[in-house]
């Protein structure tokens, strides 16, 4: 048996054994923090996160450094965002003598993106960008969202979320397993898996088994639309109440009226009893501006 394998295995037979580095610290449940160990899973995100000398790679949420030394050794410089204020110091004394490696203590979701990587890009003369991240279950959703709306420059997101949260990310929108989220990533990024993270890969175990998605950002949308906010707006307004139909759910918008819809839903030829979950991301595009020339 291999020296990783008996890793592995160690890591999955004790669950609720701290990993080095801590320090004493035990992870916050206020964080929704679950400290990834497994050696296999985090060979497996590095290698699939494209990380590389000519890249600039963000780690979101580094936690005790699992993720953040193996991908220091390939990055052309890493940054490193960790709110949690306890892991800064540890962090840093375990990436000492890297200089590579910036750690900043802050929430992702208040980072100026735009400011980070134009300015580390060009001041360390760097080509890609890529986003890595052992992600918060709870807060998964608003990271993805502000990842694919408000970063420019971002070439790839290799993220672990749970694996419910995963299969409706990689869901083709319109079939039975998509959901709000589904369309923005869509529209954005093209979807492949990385790794399959069980439960016993984290400490402490969380509940819920997990999934690593790896994001490729598209040079064009995935389809042409006149205002790609306006078509968010409308996707998640009918996932808002996904028991009623189209046209109620739409109807319940700000400035809309079932009249409106009513009439928009027949000019894109779409049947008013549908439900979001059976459009495709063409049917919302088009839907969404026939609503704003009505």
């Amino acid at each position: 048996m291999s020296s990783k394998k008996q890793s592995k295995n160690a890591h999955r037979k004790h669950p609720s054994r701290a990993p080095h580095g801590y320090g004493g610290l035990r992870p916050s449940k206020g964080l929704g923090q679950n400290f990834l160990t497994d050696e296999e899973v985090i060979a497996q995100i590095v290698e699939g996160s494209g990380a590389a000398d000519d890249a600039l790679v963000i780690e979101i949420g580094p936690g005790a450094g699992a993720l953040t030394l193996p991908l220091a050794e390939k990055a052309g410089h890493l940054v490193a965002v960790e709110l949690d204020e306890r892991l800064i110091e540890p962090l840093r004394i375990k990436t000492f003598g890297m200089d590579n490696v910036e750690i900043i203590q802050g929430d992702i979701l208040d980072t100026d993106l735009d400011e980070l990587i134009e300015s580390r890009k060009k001041e360390y003369g760097l080509s890609y960008v890529r986003v890595v991240g052992n992600l918060p279950y709870y807060i998964t959703t608003p990271i993805i969202m502000k990842l694919l709306e408000t970063a420019h420059g971002i070439d790839s997101i290799t993220v672990m979320m749970q694996k419910e949260v995963g299969d409706r990310i990689a869901a083709e929108p319109g079939t039975r397993l998509s959901g709000a989220i589904t369309y923005p990533v869509c529209y954005h990024a093209r979807v492949s898996k990385v790794a399959d993270a069980p439960r016993e890969c984290f400490y402490p175990a969380p509940k819920v088994d997990s999934v690593v998605l790896r994001l490729d950002i598209l040079e064009e949308p995935a389809v042409q639309t006149r205002d790609a906010d306006f078509m968010i707006k409308c996707v998640k307004a009918g996932f808002s109440q996904r028991r009623k139909t189209l046209l109620n759910s739409l109807a319940s918008m700000e400035g809309m009226d079932k009249d409106r819809v009513n009439r928009a839903l027949e000019r894109a030829d779409i049947d008013k009893s549908r439900r979001a979950e059976t459009l495709t991301l063409d049917e919302f595009a088009k839907l969404a501006d026939i609503l704003q020339e009505e």
